[in-house]
């Protein structure tokens, strides 16, 4: 487990960030912290951002409800996970989906899988990124597919884990959204659906088993 001071080095370190408009960080205090939730990203790059918030980011990032908390915590880190805190912490994945029109792949993941685009890049757009909750995927333009698949192939491009499968699957067949695969259950106890979008990335929708 990282140690104290490393904390307090990633706490400064999202505080630089944020007085230097740092665009990405504004995500994760948007993802992280409630009260900030409701902003749009230059609403809380231009709100005001102390070394508290930073240090409140850092701990809820870590799985502690305040700064405090995690100090506690980290009191009853053992010597030997004390060793272990040069080892890299994976905190997200971002899947990157190859598009062949960005604005047409924007709008389907907006109309269709109730995505919003984060931002576009380029003129015209060669890259995005779309969010929904805590699940984001890039879109980067090619002007064919990287990889030919056969309509039958169960190639996924990316997998999103949620707690309510159905209740998503629901909404997706209500906006006709096109299917690869509709809800079942997987042998190994995990509920999923697949949906194919224009281009034939295959986006799988699963819960994990229980």
């Amino acid at each position: 487990m990282p140690t104290l001071e490393h904390h307090k080095k990633q706490a400064k370190l999202y505080l630089k960030w944020h007085r230097e408009r740092y665009y990405p960080v504004a995500a994760v205090i948007g993802w992280l912290l409630p009260r900030f939730r409701d902003l749009s990203d230059s609403q809380i790059l231009d709100h005001g951002f102390k070394l508290a918030d930073a240090q409140e980011l850092v701990a809820r990032k870590s799985g502690f409800e305040s700064w405090q908390a995690l100090k506690e915590g980290l009191q009853t880190v053992t010597d030997r996970a004390a060793t272990d805190a040069a080892k890299p912490f994976l905190a997200l994945a971002e899947p990157q989906l190859f598009v062949s029109d960005i604005g047409a792949a924007c709008d389907f993941y907006r109309q269709k899988l109730g995505f919003e685009t984060r931002f576009t890049y380029g003129e015209p757009p060669f890259y995005a990124q779309i969010i929904r909750d805590g699940a984001r995927l890039n879109l980067r333009h090619v002007d064919k597919p990287p990889l030919a698949a056969n309509s039958t192939d169960d190639l996924l491009a990316a997998t999103v884990i949620l707690d309510n499968v159905k209740a998503l699957f629901l909404e997706y067949q209500a906006a006709m959204a096109p299917f690869h695969q509709t809800l079942r259950t997987e042998p190994w106890g995990a509920r999923t659906f697949i949906v194919r979008d224009p281009d034939g990335n295959l986006i799988c929708f699963a819960t994990s088993p229980s």
